[in-house]
């Protein structure tokens, strides 16, 4: 099997963008067909051996946009070629999206060429692609609408997955159920999820906060309606807020290389290297430039997706790196003014729970990116690192596999977290204040049973009872059950009457 198109173009020219996850394959099919984990293609459409061109426009025509295959191969196409083309078909879609990508990614410009003609026509396919704001280029009459720039820019396949998950619009969805409960509930059922949305998102890093820890972290959440635009100044504050050792904050982006290590021992255990000290700077320029646009030019959760995994992969702090990346999750969805009133989606919370699938998602794109680099260890706390790629690894990625978490996980925070911890809060209050009104208990010791109960399925375990036995009468502990029982059958009645919705709990 002989590969066609970006794979073509990447095996003959050593290209280091990373391995397609569908390639292009000539097979024995009669037409282009999508087969398994490829796109089979028939021998006759094939481009010839050595004609790069030809494979650049077959690319961009059957495959799609992959900036970081196009920015490492059309600096290896003449402008004679490229002028040839042009002559023959200066109406051409394809190749006036090449040559467009050509001057741009040389710098260079195609001096000869006939004036272009044609449609103006979109750089990504808003029919594969999920697009942001157009910024037309009137020489070759092509539209840049890259969620991004054309130094920095992901793409967001319009997966089904995807789709389903927007349309169902999760921040309009939690701002109506946050609107729908008394405001005192809304006080409790926020406090609860900026605590939990801290120690979870601690707890993805395998850390347990102290208070002090805890407290400034929910500071930061705090911060995010603040809508604070993103610099390198803002973003090293809010490092220094996630990080308490004095010695771990940063006063600016790093000047050195860092990287993940798993358990392993040697350059085995490093797990992924973000982009050199040197090309940092540049490119937290450009993802800043998108961060502080995006949350209101494009849709809000695949904004906040680029932005916190975009951030992660870059890694521009020694520290804090995971805890500022899910931060900026919260600060991209409150700046794109759909979040108000404090209202948090806890993300973390979700995360955590999902934590595998959360890793999934990050490895998509560290794990072929570690490949990149050449590590060598050489004693417990030093490694040689040589970056063997190019930078358009970095500026140019694959967001999809984000996407389709963040939007996954912020669905699950809504329905799952804030729903269910509301309704344990409106049980709690209804047991609490029945018991109450018959028993005289202290008010923390009374709090504490009636809260082990509903979390054991509305039973007070025979351990508590014998925790609490010279402190509560037995008819208390039956009485707490009864109460949680009374609650617990009255939802499942509801739960059964025709027409009922979770909403109406």
């Amino acid at each position: 099997m002989s590969a066609v198109g970006y794979e073509y173009l990447r095996q003959q020219l050593n290209l280091s963008a990373l391995e397609l996850k569908r390639p292009a394959l000539v097979k024995p099919v009669t037409r282009l067909t999508n087969i398994n984990d490829c796109l089979s293609v028939p021998k006759n459409m094939a481009p010839a051996d050595g004609a790069y061109l030809d494979h650049v426009l077959f690319a961009l025509k059957h495959e799609g946009t992959n900036l970081a295959v196009l920015a490492q191969t059309l600096p290896n196409i003449s402008a004679e070629d490229l002028l040839a083309e042009l002559r023959r078909s200066p109406s051409g879609g394809y190749i006036r999206k090449a040559a467009f990508l050509w001057e741009t990614f040389t710098g260079k410009e195609l001096e000869g060429a006939p004036v272009a003609g044609g449609a103006v026509i979109p750089l990504f396919d808003p029919t594969q692609y999920y697009t942001g704001p157009s910024v037309r280029n009137a020489r070759w009459r092509v539209d840049f609408n890259g969620l991004g720039s054309m130094r920095y820019c992901a793409t967001v396949a319009r997966t089904p997955t995807i789709t389903q998950l927007l349309e169902s619009d999760v921040l309009t969805r939690a701002r109506e159920f946050m609107a729908s409960l008394p405001a005192e509930m809304q006080d409790r059922a926020l406090s609860w999820a900026y605590l939990h949305e801290t120690q979870d998102s601690f707890a993805i890093e395998k850390e347990a906060p102290s208070e002090d820890k805890a407290q400034r972290f929910v500071k930061l959440l705090r911060q995010a309606h603040e809508r604070h635009p993103l610099s390198e100044e803002y973003l090293v504050e809010l490092q220094n807020i996630c990080v308490t050792n004095p010695l771990d904050q940063a006063a600016s982006y790093r000047a050195e290389q860092n990287h993940l290590q798993s358990g392993l021992r040697g350059a085995a255990g490093v797990t992924y290297v973000p982009p050199p000290p040197d090309i940092l700077t540049d490119l937290m320029a450009d993802w800043l430039a998108f961060a502080n646009s995006a949350p209101t030019q494009v849709d809000p959760i695949i904004a906040a997706s680029i932005i916190s995994f975009g951030f992660v992969f870059l890694h521009p702090f020694m520290d804090g790196n995971g805890r500022l990346s899910r931060f900026l999750i919260h600060h991209a969805l409150c700046s794109s003014g759909k979040l108000e009133n404090g209202l948090l989606l806890p993300v973390s919370i979700a995360m955590k729970r999902e934590e595998q699938a959360y890793l999934e998602a990050l490895r998509d794109f560290s794990k072929p990116i570690r490949e990149r680099w050449q590590v060598r260890w050489l004693d417990e706390m030093k490694y040689d690192f040589k970056f063997q790629g190019d930078v358009s690894i970095y500026q140019f990625w694959d967001a999809t596999p984000a996407v389709e978490f963040v939007a996954r996980m912020a669905d699950l925070a809504l329905e799952v977290e804030l729903r269910q911890e509301t309704l344990f809060l409106q049980r709690y209050d209804k047991v609490l204040r029945a018991v109450n009104q018959r028993y005289d208990v202290r008010g923390s010791m009374l709090s504490t049973l009636v809260m082990m109960c509903l979390d054991n399925a509305g039973k007070v375990s025979k351990n508590r009872r014998k925790q609490f036995a010279n402190l509560v009468p037995e008819a208390i502990f039956d009485a707490i059950e009864a109460e949680a029982k009374a609650v617990l059958d009255e939802e499942n009645e509801l739960r059964e009457e025709p027409g009922h919705t979770p909403d109406n709990t």
